[in-house]
């Protein structure tokens, strides 16, 4: 019984001291970090479209969270930017950095990537846009219709050819826009001197527009 009594409290305080390290410590340091200048709030629009990325689970494929150390070697040759730092997320309740990559970093893929047109067609169908791709098609956020039940307030997604039938359109619902408004908000190009990173310029050029990897 005094072996088991030691080793409960043993793992009690284990598990405190690793809480206090990993999780108080770190919120007492940054809890006061201001956000970058160049930071806007997230728009209602932009709130919404981020509610669709938590719901669809966008987080288990793709981080948002460029680094300096490791692998942040390659993040940088991919143009995916800058490592983050804390006030990138100052907006963010909660921060969606993720873990896993499957697909690529999305922390910048608003300035890689600005098009609507080509978020919307890639979201309805990945491998029309990158051959090969294992990320979903998300065409339930998608209304196919045919020429004469386009209404004036339709966004009909323009898609590579052979996508769908010559006679069908393809209408985005409220949600496909929300969720490319959310994307196309995370650009952190702009400089964060307090952490004494450089900014890094956003990627220019057709192939980081049009061969973006999923």
């Amino acid at each position: 019984m005094e072996n088991e009594l030691k080793l409960v409290l043993g793992s009690m305080v284990t598990l405190s001291l690793a809480t206090s390290a990993m999780i108080v410590v770190p919120f007492l340091q940054l809890r006061h970090e201001p956000a970058p200048a160049e930071l806007k709030p997230y728009t209602s629009q932009e709130l919404r479209g981020r509610q669709v990325y938590q719901a669809h689970a966008c987080i288990a494929c793709h981080s948002q969270q460029p680094s300096t150390t490791g692998a942040g070697v390659l993040d940088a040759s991919r143009g995916w930017g800058r490592a983050s730092v804390a006030g990138d997320y100052f907006y963010d309740d909660p921060p969606l950095l993720g873990s896993m990559r499957t697909g690529p970093d999305l922390f910048n893929i608003g300035a890689r990537q600005p098009s609507q047109d080509w978020h919307l067609g890639h979201l309805f169908q990945p491998r029309a846009y990158t051959p090969g791709s294992n990320m979903p098609a998300y065409r339930f956020l998608f209304e196919i219709k045919t020429a004469d039940q386009v209404t004036e307030g339709d966004k009909v997604v323009h898609l590579p050819p052979g996508t769908v039938g010559e006679a069908q359109a393809v209408v985005a619902r409220q949600e496909a826009l929300d969720l490319v408004a959310y994307l196309l908000s995370l650009n952190r190009t702009y400089p964060v001197s307090s952490a004494g990173l450089p900014a890094a310029p956003a990627p220019s050029g057709s192939d980081a527009r049009q061969k973006e990897p999923s």
